[in-house]
């Protein structure tokens, strides 16, 4: 008898309709013999929905109570799929993050998993029922609910299918599985049969949606192999694990990309040489996480720190840096760009393979794409194009490395 634990996401559950065919999706691995345990996202729509009945009520929300708020959302779906469940025939128990026994820390809306005892879990299964989890949620030391960001459902399922000794974890979303690119740019993208942790969390933390890039890091830590597939129908979806020689066979494994980017930089630096350090202290502080990162001194001695991050993020940043521009010395300014976007192409065999940042610039220049700022790691190339021209840029690569082929 194994123990699975499958994920479904917001579209999965996003109706009542759905939520029947999620419980029917769990009787059928019940009844081939399986312990089962579901970790279950809000329904579509609601969080946001609920985010913005906050900002109605004021503009800036506490944010213990916007965690409080949105915790409801997967409180709704796994009380009504337990009932779903139960409607058929079968036992079913719904636990929250902290029934589930999931104990977080940091900072609210960003919460991070510090422990899980699943015993409470263990013991229903013991008992015959399929557990039905919330995910993106936990419980911190002071006993307040704080949920783990975007995409936190995600982590959940990983670190609960870790807890329990899970034999397998299953995430369901809306595709069929990972894609060489994103279907709805690229037409020719083709999904990938398996896929390495690493490249999975350059893609998720590159503008991959599939996969939030925390819950990949978390299964690479523990060794937690898990399949990305689809909710509405019964198609292969892609393998995540650890990389094995034969992927380096294929130079590139996929194309991200990432809108709502903006551009920020602080020019003409002449004092302290400290410089990099209070400016990334500032935005740490203000918890914005940056990207993209340069830095350089002109042949006068004025330095130039550029850097990037998602729109939203914008405002928060100025602010945190418009009041230390006068310890970087007279003249330095704070410049700001919007309106761009990141293109990056994914691959461990660019390890062993030269010359794929020049099929990369060499096909952006022959479109007329100009780039910016670019950025590496050992399997990354990244590089910022301006938002009008992303969709074209990612057209354009996908073919210049032969993704649109059939992989080996």
């Amino acid at each position: 008898m194994a123990l699975i634990v499958q994920k479904y996401g917001g579209s999965s559950v996003g109706t009542i309709d759905r939520i029947r065919n999620v419980a029917r999706r769990l009787i059928e691995t019940r009844n081939a013999g399986n312990r089962v345990v579901a970790v279950v996202s809000a329904m579509s729509g609601i969080t946001d929905k609920l985010i913005g009945m906050a900002h109605e009520v004021m503009d800036n929300p506490p944010e213990r109570e916007l965690d409080m708020l949105m915790a409801t959302g997967e409180q709704q779906s796994i009380a009504l799929l337990c009932m779903a469940i139960t409607e058929m025939g079968y036992k079913a128990r719904s636990f929250t993050g902290r029934q589930a026994g999931i104990f977080t820390y940091g900072s609210h809306t960003r919460g991070r998993i510090r422990s899980i005892d699943a015993s409470a879990v263990t013991k229903a299964l013991e008992d015959g029922c399929i557990c039905v989890c919330a995910g993106f949620q936990g419980v911190n030391n002071e006993g307040s609910i704080q949920t783990l960001g975007r995409g936190g459902s995600d982590l959940s399922a990983i670190a609960l299918a870790s807890a329990v000794k899970a034999d397998l974890c299953q995430i369901y979303t809306d595709v069929d599985g990972v894609y060489t690119c994103d279907p709805r740019v690229v037409k020719d993208a083709r999904k990938i049969p398996v896929i390495s942790y690493d490249e999975m969390l350059e893609m998720a933390s590159s503008g991959s949606k599939v996969m939030q890039a925390r819950s990949v890091e978390f299964a690479k830590k523990f060794g937690v192999v898990f399949e990305v597939r689809n909710s509405m129908n019964n198609n292969p979806g892609t393998i995540v694990q650890e990389e094995t020689s034969a992927m380096e066979s294929l130079v590139i494994r996929g194309v991200s990309i990432e809108r709502n980017q903006a551009r920020v930089t602080v020019s003409d630096i002449t004092a302290p040489v400290a410089y990099t350090a209070i400016i990334l202290s500032a935005l740490a502080e203000a918890e914005i996480n940056v990207d993209m990162i340069v830095a350089n001194t002109a042949h006068d001695g004025r330095a130039r720190q550029s850097f990037t991050m998602n729109m939203n993020d914008l405002g928060a940043a100025q602010a945190a840096l418009k009041k230390l521009l006068p310890q970087f010395g007279e003249g330095a300014k704070l410049e700001t760009e919007a309106g761009l976007a990141k293109l990056s192409v994914v691959g461990v065999g660019m390890r062993s393979n030269p010359g794929v940042a020049a099929t990369l610039f060499r096909s952006l220049a022959d479109a007329g794409i100009a780039t910016g700022m670019i950025a590496t790691s050992e399997i990354r190339i990244t590089t910022t194009v301006e938002a009008a021209d992303i969709e074209q840029a990612a057209r354009v690569v996908h073919e210049a490395f032969n993704l649109d082929k059939a992989q080996a």
